[in-house]
């Protein structure tokens, strides 16, 4: 069942301020899906920088990637100002986890290019520390799939779940990977892309184990410890959400209310206990 979304107003009875929010959240309106579209292939852009500075590339591709990183972390920060801008509660929008997942994307790049300007002269080691936290950006994509509004609200909460489980599992392998990578590639003689982090990781996490592979350093120890039981944790638990409502429905019996659209009721309903509009059902009776 598509999910219904609720009416809003429209957007040209709100004042600027109201009109800027109104765009960034909705997924209705021309303009919301071009908005929505555009910041996805902006997080599929800055995370592809990510992988392809990895491997050996010439200094005029290198040069060009950095630009394009600057220019998308430029609309990131229009983006992230504009939220902040346009929210009810500003204090709110400062703390709200997915703020802090924008200011985390804006942050290595910002450091990078501000710092220089006071003075401040970055040595490798913090430049590898800031260029490691880029990985982070990939939290960027749950903002798309925390509300039922998904692609536009024409999934079903079923198919939502099953790409919040997908996305979970991309974030745990491309997090794990990107931090592997920037601990070992050093030191560790078998990691010299994000490819050969990759490949340790998908051995590791599916507990294949080959050895071809091993963290050297002790933070690369870490790093595949902290994957391992992320893996354990967080995967389990969101198969255990779709499996619970997987038993819900197969408790109700598949009747779409005329009045709001709810597709799944109780066997006897006579009303509907979303909107509590009469539904007609056959049942047998004792």
């Amino acid at each position: 069942m598509p999910i219904k979304q609720p009416k809003e107003k429209k957007a040209a009875s709100f004042d600027f301020r109201e009109t800027l929010q109104f765009y960034l959240i909705d997924c209705k309106t021309p303009l919301g899906k071009i908005i929505d579209i555009f910041i996805i292939l902006l997080n599929l852009a800055i995370c592809s920088i990510f992988v392809i500075e990895t491997y050996p590339v010439s200094e005029d591709t290198r040069r060009l990637l950095w630009n394009t990183e600057v220019i998308i972390v430029l609309f990131f920060m229009v983006e992230y100002v504009a939220r902040l801008y346009g929210a009810k509660s500003r204090l709110k929008q400062l703390v709200d986890v997915y703020s802090i997942v924008d200011f985390i994307a804006i942050l290595p790049t910002l450091s990078l290019l501000v710092l220089p300007v006071f003075g401040f002269t970055p040595n490798f080691g913090f430049i590898k520390m800031i260029r490691g936290i880029r990985v982070f950006r990939i939290f960027r994509f749950l903002r798309f799939t925390a509300d039922p509004h998904f692609f536009f609200g024409n999934i079903t909460v079923r198919l939502l779940n099953l790409i919040r489980l997908f996305l979970t599992i991309l974030m745990i392998f491309f997090i794990s990977s990107g931090l592997f990578f920037y601990v070992e590639n050093i030191s560790n003689p078998g990691v010299r892309t994000f490819g050969d982090a990759f490949y340790f990781t998908v051995v590791t996490l599916t507990t294949v184990g080959f050895g071809d592979i091993t963290p050297l350093s002790e933070t690369g120890k870490w790093v595949t410890v902290l994957m391992i039981l992320s893996g354990i944790i967080l995967i389990p638990w969101q198969v255990s959400h779709i499996a619970k409502e997987w038993i819900h429905i197969a408790t109700k019996k598949k009747v779409v209310c005329p009045g709001c659209g709810l597709r799944y009721h109780d066997e006897d309903a006579s009303h509907c206990k979303s909107c509590g509009h009469i539904i007609y059902q056959e049942y047998d009776g004792d």
